[in-house]
């Protein structure tokens, strides 16, 4: 007998494809998310399925996306895209939206959300703009 992972106690592949379900769906309804979700093809189709067997493996369930397309370098592959601390927050809106919405245990909620939260930080490659003072002559 295996032990279970958090995929086998969030649902499994049904809970996985509701999360990434409404996590699309916040991202194309929220308009604090517009940032990310220019980001994205106007069909997101592809974006779900992508994430859908990410979330499969990374959550302990079957490895469908290394299956698919290798190991996930998570970073490397989103390098083309612009991502500060906004659209990490965006994205983190989002994800945490949906995820209040399938059924857990409390302590894996928490569990999850930070480990995305810092999943979604190492995202970021761009440097946070800071308010220039160069022009603070007195």
């Amino acid at each position: 007998m295996s032990a279970q992972t958090p995929y086998d106690f969030i649902g499994g592949e049904q809970a996985i494809r509701s999360l990434v379900d409404r996590f699309y769906f916040y991202m194309d309804i929220l308009p604090e998310a517009q940032g990310i979700r220019a980001m994205h093809q106007p069909n997101l189709n592809s974006a779900k399925d992508k994430l859908f067997k990410f979330l499969s493996g990374w959550l302990g369930g079957p490895n469908l996306y290394i299956q698919e397309f290798g190991h996930p370098m998570l970073r490397m592959r989103h390098f083309p895209f612009k991502i500060g601390e906004a659209e990490r927050d965006q994205w983190m809106l989002c994800m945490n939206k949906a995820l209040a919405e399938v059924p857990m245990d409390p302590r894996l909620h928490t569990n999850i959300t930070n480990a995305l939260q810092q999943l979604a930080t190492h995202m970021i490659n761009q440097e946070t703009e800071s308010p220039s003072t160069a022009d603070d002559r007195s």
